[in-house]
């Protein structure tokens, strides 16, 4: 198996063996990873549901953030929306359609800024920003999931457009680089039927996707590192066969040109002893009885 040593066969075995820990040490574990991350917050959305709401302060208290623990948990909030420090979501997709979400912070009575994701609206005319329903005014109590600051991963900053203020993701983090206000760090988002609500946000896991497909996903890659070993073996398997069969080829030339193989030799009967003139061609001993039946 010298072969394997040439550069062609030595790359190509590299290729594969670095395809296959490829597969059974990043590409599966990730995937095994995902679904196991999936499975947690499809737990979290069940017990959040199985929960009663509870006043944000209760779960965010004063100085802190919202915090990974209580993401999903349902949180009642009183105040005052406040339009002016209003920001839209742009690039979002809502089944299948462009879309904005609307971001606008909601002053509490304790004096802290809350932003609130109101919902979508569909962008039916492209770039265009649609028209829709403003905030209510006045104080207001509604209740809304606790969620995590998204983040831009291009990290863009804001885009102003006519009268509204655009970022990417729904960051309040985002908002407060766009309008100056301070908001508490993460966002609600509204139920549906609350006040000011437009097309709720649905409550899923990131990323989406049917149950166990990252479970599949691993699964596949797993598949795609033996296929790979098994393929490698039978190129070289392959290549085994050839070589032999090309030297016993060779083999078999040398031997018909040097007549070793028995080609062309005569290999009839010698029959000069029955053929010479003056023989009987009679057998042996039997001599006596044909003279016998004739005289």
């Amino acid at each position: 198996m010298r072969f394997l040593l040439r550069p062609g066969w030595m790359a190509a075995v590299v290729a594969v063996l670095a395809f296959v820990v490829l597969c059974y040490t990043l590409l599966a574990p990730w995937q095994f990873g995902r679904e196991a991350e999936r499975e947690a917050q499809n737990q979290a959305i069940a017990t959040a549901d199985a929960t009663p709401a509870v006043p944000f302060a209760e779960l965010v208290p004063a100085g802190t953030a919202i915090s990974e623990d209580d993401v999903w948990r349902r949180v009642t909030l009183t105040g005052t929306f406040e339009p002016g420090a209003e920001t839209l979501v742009r690039l979002r997709v809502v089944d299948g359609a462009p879309a904005y979400e609307v971001l606008t912070p909601l002053r509490l009575t304790d004096g802290r800024l809350v932003v609130v994701n109101r919902g979508s609206v569909g962008a039916d005319q492209g770039d265009a920003v649609p028209e829709y329903a403003p905030a209510p005014s006045g104080q207001v109590s509604v209740e809304g999931r606790l969620r995590l600051n998204e983040t831009d991963p291009q990290d863009r900053a804001p885009l102003t457009e006519g009268d509204t203020t655009q970022i990417y993701a729904a960051d309040s983090r985002a908002v407060a680089d766009a309008t100056g206000a301070t908001p508490v760090e993460g966002v609600v988002a509204l139920e549906e039927g609350q006040a000011g609500v437009l097309n709720p946000i649905p409550i899923a896991p990131p990323g989406g996707g049917a149950p166990f497909s990252n479970f599949s996903y691993a699964l596949q890659w797993l598949t795609f590192g033996v296929v790979a070993l098994v393929a490698m073996g039978l190129f070289i398997r392959l290549e085994l066969l050839q070589r032999r069969g090309s030297r016993s080829r060779a083999g078999s030339l040398r031997d018909q040109l040097s007549g070793r193989d028995g080609y062309g030799t005569d290999t009839s009967t010698d029959t000069s002893a029955t053929d010479a003139p003056g023989s009987t061609g009679r057998e042996p001993g039997g001599s006596g009885k044909q003279d016998s039946l004739t005289s």
